[in-house]
């Protein structure tokens, strides 16, 4: 199997209301890169919060008191955590610079994935999609219709991980394909049988885009990974990627 992960160059600043799908494609023919059936795009949320107008300006909020005591503990500006906790079910866990949060869509990760990177202005902060798995099959059903092609979407952002150092992309939103595979019941290579192996191959497919995705100046947000041969879905969420609380050791 050759898989070839190839970043989308030439995208403009994406502005609220843009139509991604029909963007990319531009972008990606301009380089002949005509997107072709079984194609798997790897889309940064953070132009899809910018398309989708999830932008927030800090000069326009007012922090609640709950806001400025998180913002003594951690030290974070109080304006920020009142977006956080705003986009947040509840907080995990608080440190000096650190606030952990879930996710009003059920992630697990810093600052309810709030991201101040790669969006204009000094006090303007992009918010995670309200539905990224929407997202995802908004894009996707507008390239079959703009082209006929079927492809999968996965929206990606970055996130720590627990007892690791280091970020890398997950899924956060996906359509198209199953982002767990089962490999319960297959043989190793001596005839073991694999009692627990699930494989998040949509996380793994966007930690892979990252390679090619731009994390600071490069500009690149959209990758096209060709070549994968993955299970085919359209129920699948990246919400089956958290596991559950009550699974959780270490909540």
């Amino acid at each position: 199997m050759v898989v070839q992960i190839i970043g989308v160059e030439g995208l403009p600043i994406i502005n609220s209301g843009d139509d991604l799908a029909s963007l990319i494609l531009d972008a990606s023919e301009r380089q002949g890169l005509s997107i072709k059936d079984g194609d798997i795009l790897v889309v940064s949320h953070i132009i899809v919060s910018r398309a989708e107008d999830r932008i927030i300006d800090l000069k326009d909020i007012k922090p609640s008191k709950v806001a400025e005591n998180v913002s003594q503990y951690t030290g974070k500006d109080p304006r920020l955590v009142e977006v956080v906790l705003s986009d947040s079910r509840a907080i995990r866990r608080m440190a000096s610079g650190v606030l952990i949060t879930e996710t009003r869509q059920g992630f697990v990760c810093a600052n309810a994935g709030v991201d101040k990177s790669n969006v204009p202005g000094e006090d303007v902060v992009a918010l995670l999609p309200e539905d990224p798995d929407f997202s995802a099959r908004r894009i996707r059903d507008r390239i079959k219709e703009l082209r006929g092609c079927e492809v999968a979407v996965i929206i990606s952002d970055t996130h720590g991980r627990a007892h690791r150092d280091g970020e890398v992309n997950v899924a956060v939103g996906s359509a198209g394909l199953s982002v767990i595979r089962d490999r319960r019941g297959e043989k190793d290579l001596f005839g073991y049988e694999l009692k627990v192996k699930r494989t998040a191959i949509a996380d793994e497919l966007a930690s892979a885009a990252e390679l090619v995705v731009g994390q600071a100046s490069e500009g690149v947000p959209v990758a096209i990974i060709r070549g994968y041969s993955y299970p085919k879905s359209d129920a699948s969420s990246a919400r089956e990627l958290v596991r559950a609380r009550e699974l959780d050791l270490f909540p």
